[in-house]
């Protein structure tokens, strides 16, 4: 695999510096991405950067994720129209450590060949102090070089703090230390870090004799209506499935607009240029498949196949007509627990239904499905109420401990669109 021209024809190439492609050519090349451990998950649109890497190794490369330990403390201001609310070090400490296991799922690391690595810049400045800061860093960018940066000219009217403005020196910073340590000549990111970066190899430039280091940014992903991609009606796109469920994850891709498809699955399929164009000749017309498709291929890589296997049987039970009470009782309990957490849940204590109790006051009294007794019952005598997929004919009817799916759910089903769950602890 040519990494640009994997690039090109994905549509993901943004922008480079002169010699990048000869230099890739050459040889084995390291490259890092640095991601701020800002938020408590990586999303979906880091994810973006993290098929970067991907492609990188998978053209024979050697890719290097470095964690902001020590940006993250400053903020970057890339892209912000105001100043960042800082983040405790406990935060995000905590932060760091749990995307190291999440990116530890995405790349293959290693120490041979191109094995990718993974660091923290934190260990490159917790030796040192202001005075070797200023004298060391600070002195090699000017300020009107500094100045020129669209992340600091796009503030200068609202203001920026000191702390935000020195970001670029140390992601400058950065890029030397791995230029020097790791033989590390690229640099890659989205293409809003076009600046930092390129701080980076005019750092490397005036510091470092003789040696010439490379920026390549890839687009940022917007979709068709130029909304921001990676927001979904419940907000973040998150990779951790208790923030984003699987679920929710696989439904992100089952509902994307038509018109989006095309960049999608080019910025995140693993499968090659020949297997996606002959897919979208065989499903020019089906484009509904080719999400599905998508959304399986994305969901398996980031939560697994028993994962995946989970989100096919929510999407059974919240959509096959067809579903009998037999084949629900056979659900395994991580497809309740997920059903669970996609309908409206109520919490009922075990014991209401130890020794049996109506039906009409399981569903009022202590869930709320229905406002009222008569309520229930007008819903029950018009045929709508199934327990656990079994139609419910009389109000009174017992429910009892046999009635618990995984010994602890309960499906109630008003009409075919309102779907709930008794979670019973």
């Amino acid at each position: 695999m040519d990494f640009f021209e994997e690039l090109e024809w994905r549509g993901m190439l943004h922008d480079m510096t002169p010699g990048a492609i000869e230099q890739v050519r050459s040889g084995m090349q390291t490259a890092y991405i640095g991601f701020d451990p800002t938020a408590p998950s990586i999303t979906i649109g880091n994810y973006v950067q993290v098929m970067m890497l991907t492609l990188w190794q998978q053209s024979g490369h050697k890719p290097i994720v470095l964690m902001g330990g020590a940006t993250g403390r400053i903020g970057d201001p890339s892209g912000k129209d105001a100043e960042r609310q800082l983040k405790t070090f406990e935060e995000l400490d905590n932060n760091l450590a749990h995307q190291e296991n999440q990116f530890a799922q995405y790349l293959e690391f290693g120490n041979t060949g191109n094995q990718a690595k993974m660091l923290n810049n934190l260990d490159f400045y917790k030796e040192m102090n202001v005075l070797d800061f200023l004298r060391d860093i600070g002195k090699t960018l000017t300020i009107n070089y500094m100045l020129s940066k669209d992340s600091v000219k796009n503030r200068i009217e609202t203001g920026m703090s000191f702390t935000e403005f020195s970001y670029q020196l140390l992601q400058a910073y950065d890029f030397q230390y791995l230029y020097t340590n790791e033989n590390c000549h690229f640099q890659i990111g989205g293409s809003d870090q076009w600046g930092n970066i390129t701080s980076g190899t005019e750092f490397i430039r005036r510091n470092l004799t003789d040696a010439k280091a490379y920026a390549v940014t890839s687009k940022l992903l917007k979709k068709a209506d130029g909304k921001k991609f990676g927001k979904s009606e419940q907000g973040n796109l998150w990779l951790d499935p208790e923030l984003t469920s699987p679920y929710q994850f696989y439904q992100f891709w089952i509902n994307a607009d038509d018109a989006d498809l095309p960049s999608f699955t080019r910025y995140f399929t693993l499968k090659s240029r020949a297997e996606i164009e002959a897919m979208e000749a065989d499903l020019q017309d089906d484009p509904r498949e080719r999400k599905r498709i998508l959304a399986e291929e994305l969901t398996k890589r980031i939560h697994g196949n028993h994962a995946y296997e989970a989100v096919a049987g929510v999407s059974e039970i919240l959509f096959n007509k067809k579903l009998t009470p037999d084949n629900l009782k056979a659900m395994n309990a991580e497809v309740i627990q997920m059903v669970s957490k996609e309908l409206p849940s109520f919490n009922v204590p075990i014991d209401v239904i130890k020794d049996g109790i109506p039906l009409e006051h399981l569903l009022t009294v202590h869930s709320q499905i229905f406002n009222s007794l008569s309520e229930c019952r007008r819903a029950v005598k018009n045929n709508a109420v199934s327990l656990n997929k079994v139609k419910i004919t009389d109000s009174q009817t017992t429910v009892t401990p046999e009635d618990i799916l995984q010994d602890r759910y309960i499906m109630v089903e008003n009409g075919k669109k309102n779907k709930f769950i008794l979670d019973l602890n």
